[in-house]
């Protein structure tokens, strides 16, 4: 990946966006695809879809979600400290003794989760975590009246961790679910412009994926495409953590995934791996037998059935702060749907042949 690109993803990373609050992250991305697309359109819950307009006859669309999970505040007690509700997948064996931001209209707040000294824990504890909504954040405040001057009731937060390279070509950050997806689908249509490729391509990058594919179910409703690719990261299956009864060959550093079955189209899937072995471009294979749990589930069924693949990128440790991928992955992705953007040109319909 070279710097102007880490730049971009570095942007997107340092952007805090829980779902239903992610401005940030879609300023970012706007602001970066705006300089390849013929234009940008921006709907009123702030999912944005940039556009390169093709000579041709098909249209194809890149999409990526643009929030991650993390937290509001629900309560502020009297004694000043905070309760928190979970916004998304939020897990609650990693919130305690982690440090939050919490946005409000005035700026960050810092704070942290409350954890017990392991000293005062009673044994057993260790066990069984409690409920993030039975977990409390302390931001210092001396009692309660201080603690609303700082935040107000509905403030979002996330976990703070700063990104950090590790070995090779592997990157750990929060918010890579889906910070590498859209990456991936911005990429992927700056790769595609370059090309000047005859097919119209979008660019999407929807809001409160993590709350139940709601920003794909808005755009879906009347993006013109003829096929759609949802970028979103997947499970690597290649470290001691990943459980032994869970059957997968997903491994980082091998490329990105075109997954087969449910909703993923086979034409699409087909296409997507034609694509690959064309140019040269590792790509892996996962079987998904009934939902993908990305926003392909929203977007092929608008309209009637659209034809629609998940695109995935292995991602380790997924909705921790400790998220690992491999940037060459998100290179491969979005080199890939640049070449399927290219092949879509000659194609008249992704329809199933019967």
């Amino acid at each position: 990946m070279d710097d102007a690109r880490r730049e971009f993803l570095d942007d997107l990373l340092a952007a805090r966006s829980p779902s239903g609050h992610e401005t940030a992250a879609q300023r970012a991305w706007v602001d970066y695809v705006r300089e390849y697309a013929d234009r940008v359109e921006t709907d009123a819950y702030g999912n944005a879809v940039a556009v390169h307009e093709g000579g041709g006859d098909t249209s194809v669309a890149f999409a990526g979600h643009a929030d991650e999970i993390g937290f509001a505040v629900s309560e502020i007690t009297d004694d000043g400290f905070l309760r928190i509700s979970p916004v998304g997948g939020l897990d609650r064996t990693v919130t305690r003794g982690s440090q939050v931001r919490i946005e409000t209209d005035d700026g960050t707040v810092n704070g942290v989760v409350g954890q017990a000294a392991t000293h005062l824990r009673k044994k057993g504890e260790e066990e069984a975590p409690p409920n993030v909504t039975e977990q409390h954040v302390d931001v210092g405040a001396a009692d309660g009246e201080a603690a609303r001057d700082l935040v107000s009731v509905g403030d979002p937060g996330v976990l703070v961790a700063e990104p950090q390279d590790l070995a090779g070509s592997r990157l750990n950050a929060r918010g890579l679910d889906n910070r590498a997806g859209l990456w991936v689908a911005a990429e992927g249509f700056r790769r595609a412009v370059e090309r000047d490729v005859d097919a119209t391509v979008y660019a999407v990058s929807t809001v409160q994926e993590e709350l139940g594919t709601k920003g794909a179910q808005m755009v879906a409703f009347d993006l013109d495409a003829d096929a759609v690719v949802a970028v979103d990261v997947t499970h690597a299956a290649d470290d001691p953590s990943y459980p032994a009864d869970r059957a997968s060959e997903v491994v980082l550093g091998d490329g990105p995934t075109v997954t087969r079955g449910a909703a993923n189209h086979p034409e699409v899937v087909a296409s997507l791996r034609a694509a690959a072995e064309d140019d040269g471009l590792p790509v892996q294979v996962e079987a998904q037998r009934l939902t993908t749990g990305t926003d392909a589930d929203a977007f092929f069924t608008a309209q009637g059935g659209v034809p629609t693949a998940n695109l995935g990128v292995p991602n380790r440790y997924m909705h921790t702060p400790a998220e690992v991928v491999d940037t060459d992955d998100l290179v491969a992705g979005a080199d890939l749907l640049a070449a399927f953007a290219d092949r879509a040109t000659t194609r008249k319909s992704f329809a199933v042949e019967l």
